[in-house]
Parts: C-alpha cells; structure tokens; sequence
C-alpha cells in the first residue's frame, strides 16, 4: 500500500480510484490550494503526490520527500514543478495533454468574440440602465470574417484554434514558439500582419514576458491580443501601457501573473481589456478527462509502469 496527496477533491471523483486500487488517500479538504508548508508536510509522508497548476513542487518539497516517487499535474503544462529537481532525484512526472485542447480552444475564440463585439460593454449597458434605445452607432465592433489571425505556438491547441478561426473566414498565420515547435513565419513578421494575435505557448525561460512592449510595440494599432497558455508569458504592466496608450486595440487574458489577480491590480484599470478566472479547461467534460489522466498517471507510477503521459 503506498500513501497518495491529492491536493484538491478531483472531478467525476476519480480520487476513489487510488483508494479501489489498495493506496492510502490523503486528500486535502479544501477548494483553495495548500498553503507550501502544508504541502511540504502532506508529500513529506507520500509516495505519489497528485498536484494542481497552483501547487510549487520544488526542490524543497522534494528534499523533504525522500519516499516520493510520482508527481502527477492535473495540467498540461507544468511550469509549477521543477522537472530537473525530480529527474535528479527519479521521480516521474505525468501531465495530462490532449484531453484539455477543445475546451482551451473554444475559450480562446469566445475572448475573442467578446473583444470583437465589445459584449462586455453591451452586458454593462443593459446591467446599469445605460442602454436607452438601439443606435446605427452604437457599440460597434469588428467582425471576424476576412480578419488574420496570428498563432504564436502552433501546438495542439493553437492548431485547433486555427481550425476554429478558418471557419470564421480567417486567414490563419503561424510563428513557432522560441525554443521549439512548428517554425511557421519570423514572429515580427506576423504580428505586423495579424489582427488578431493569440498566445499557445509553454511557460519557460525563453517564453517568460515575450509579450514584451516590443512585442506589442509590433503589433498593429487595431490588433487585438487574446492568451489563454500563461500569464508569465505577458509582461502586465508593458500590456496595460499599451491599452491605455492604443498600441493594440484590446486584449483578453484567461490567464494571469498571479491568480487570482487583485482587483487592485493596475492592469484591471485598461480599456478594453477582458479578464476571465482561468477557464480555459473548465467543461465537466475536459476536467473530468484531465481528472481521469491524472489519476492513470500516478496508479501507473506506484505500479512500476511506464506513465501514459510522462515528462521527459
């Protein structure tokens, strides 16, 4: 019997799994993450740990985990684990991809839509009575239909968006995202050319704030930016600068640095801005799904099996 930290209530209550195959369960009550050193504490007696984006694995977690031998993210991306501490120390790794790239890919044109036909506004005005009849001039927003989309990270989630944007009537341009992936088209290239322009790459040192003011500065004026990967890969404080300056027209963020952000947080004082609580993934479908591989993950670590989706 090996002991599992799950560190929140799992979708479709896939934590009784590990408890049907023989593992003690140590659950966390919670909705809100483990504070670190009630995380640190809860490992330090695991042999696999189940973990959320928001949980830091690091190496501190690890030196006072000698027994842990699997750290399974319910994520795709793993930007909250130091990969080389556990590689050095054999523990394995297991995310979940694929299973969250519809739903991803639907956020991301629904932002979009929302930006376009200024929805956010239209929900305002009805909310606060500020809506007194209709105007041939009112509210006027872009429509999709002939406008170029730009794919930073032409992965698997930015293909989908693709596929989604053509049917809209894009023209669809792609970059490659530093350090890897599809090359597509020099990144200057086409954020002079896209008048949308949306972000599907892993957080890591080459990607960490290169939504810089450069990048924006590249951008056209009308331009609208939507990320739904990461929100270290945006440099906030260059994003706000640029709304309020009309160096892009707008943006929509399903994603931020930290999150939940503040409400105080300068950036939420941009025009045309939309920022949304990171639901990129969030369908009963897909989170059941990524529950699902998570779970698979881990049972396959304590079992001395290969991982069905390990990070090399």
């Amino acid at each position: 019997m090996a002991r599992c930290f799950v560190t929140r209530q799992l979708p479709g209550n896939q934590s009784d799994r590990i408890v049907a195959a023989g593992h003690d369960l140590d659950l966390w009550p919670k909705e809100s993450p483990p504070p670190q050193d009630k995380l640190i504490a809860h490992a330090a007696q695991a042999d696999a740990l189940l973990c959320m984006l928001t949980d830091r694995i690091d190496a501190e977690l690890l030196d006072a985990a000698p027994k842990l031998r699997v750290v399974s993210t319910m994520a795709v991306g793993y930007d909250n684990i130091d990969v080389n501490a556990c590689h050095q120390r054999g523990v394995l790794i297991g995310h979940t991809p694929d299973v969250l790239t519809e739903a991803t890919a639907d956020m991301t044109v629904a932002l979009l839509l929302a930006l376009a036909r200024r929805l956010p506004e239209g929900i305002a005005a009805v909310n606060d009575g500020s809506w007194s009849t209709w105007s041939p001039n009112w509210l006027l927003g872009v429509e999709l239909r002939d406008l170029t989309v730009g794919i930073v990270g032409p992965g698997r989630i930015g293909r989908a968006v693709s596929r989604r944007c053509e049917a809209f009537g894009m023209k669809v341009l792609e970059s490659g995202r530093p350090g890897g992936g599809r090359p597509g088209m020099p990144l200057n290239e086409m954020l002079a050319l896209a008048d949308v322009v949306s972000i599907h790459c892993p957080l890591n040192d080459s990607t960490e704030a290169l939504v810089s003011s450069e990048f924006l500065a590249a951008m056209k004026p009308t331009a609208l930016l939507v990320n739904t990967s990461r929100g270290g890969i945006v440099d906030q404080i260059a994003l706000a600068k640029a709304l309020h300056n009309r160096t892009i027209a707008g943006a929509g963020l399903d994603v931020t640095m930290p999150e939940p952000l503040p409400p105080s947080d300068p950036l939420l004082n941009s025009p045309n801005l939309i920022v949304t609580p990171h639901l990129g993934s969030a369908t009963t479908r897909t989170r059941e799904a990524m529950a699902t591989k998570a779970v698979d993950n881990l049972l396959a670590g304590l079992a001395g099996e290969p991982l069905p989706d390990c990070v090399t």
